[in-house]
């Protein structure tokens, strides 16, 4: 259960297939958390209206009005909303073992997502279609680093040991972009058997792109 710190209300706006907005609703599901959803869609061009850089003035997605007071970046929230409700816990108890954890989430928070985010390709690939392969550079790059880290951290059902954690949070919606963007999954065994072990659970499949007001077929 959740202490006195605890938010009266919360509104959560996010764009259906934004990774980011992905990690935060994952972890409201799994903790119980309701919240009011509040869709942006990127393809017109709201998250750059005024009335959302009202809210966030970086235009990024997600971002979550906390009794209405709004905040952003998804890590940050992600911790937020960890350390308010305890259950399920998503970052191991012992100093060195969370460190791990936040590791393995901020190689792709900060390592990968970012070099293959769409805004980032327009403005450094000025061939539209030259982008694709460029996002599928920085990501297979991005996860071959991933699977490195799961390697040396040894055999578990999940990202750290059996149990899910903040990286899983993470890597699933990667591995989502990694397939969007056709990345041969089978180069990193240990991220594509976590994706599909996730997938499966009821909280995952909840918060999933396909799953959210907005959503259109693969092929958009």
């Amino acid at each position: 259960m959740a202490d006195t710190t605890m938010a009266k209300s919360m509104v959560l706006y996010h764009y259906w297939r934004s990774s980011c907005s992905w990690r935060v609703r994952w972890a409201l599901a799994l903790k119980g958390v309701p919240y009011e959803s509040r869709p942006v869609n990127i393809l017109t061009g709201e998250h750059r209206a005024e009335a959302y850089l009202r809210t966030n003035p970086s235009g990024l997605l997600p971002a979550l009005v906390v009794d209405g007071k709004p905040y952003g970046e998804s890590l940050a929230l992600l911790e937020w909303i960890e350390e308010t409700w305890k259950d399920p816990p998503l970052l191991p108890q012992e100093p060195l073992a969370r460190l791990r954890v936040r590791q393995l989430a901020l190689t792709i928070v900060s390592g990968t997502q970012p070099l293959q985010n769409p805004s980032a390709l327009k403005q450094f690939v000025p061939d539209d279609k030259a982008r694709p392969a460029q996002a599928r550079h920085f990501i297979a790059k991005g996860l071959g680093i991933y699977e490195e880290l799961l390697a040396r951290g040894g055999d578990g059902e999940f990202s750290f040991g059996d149990k899910l954690t903040l990286a899983d949070l993470c890597l699933v919606p990667q591995v989502y972009n990694a397939k969007r963007f056709d990345v041969d999954m089978a180069a990193f065994p240990r991220s594509a058997a976590i994706f599909e072990r996730c997938s499966k659970t009821k909280e995952c499949e909840a918060s999933a792109p396909h799953n959210q007001p907005g959503a259109t077929p693969p092929t958009s």
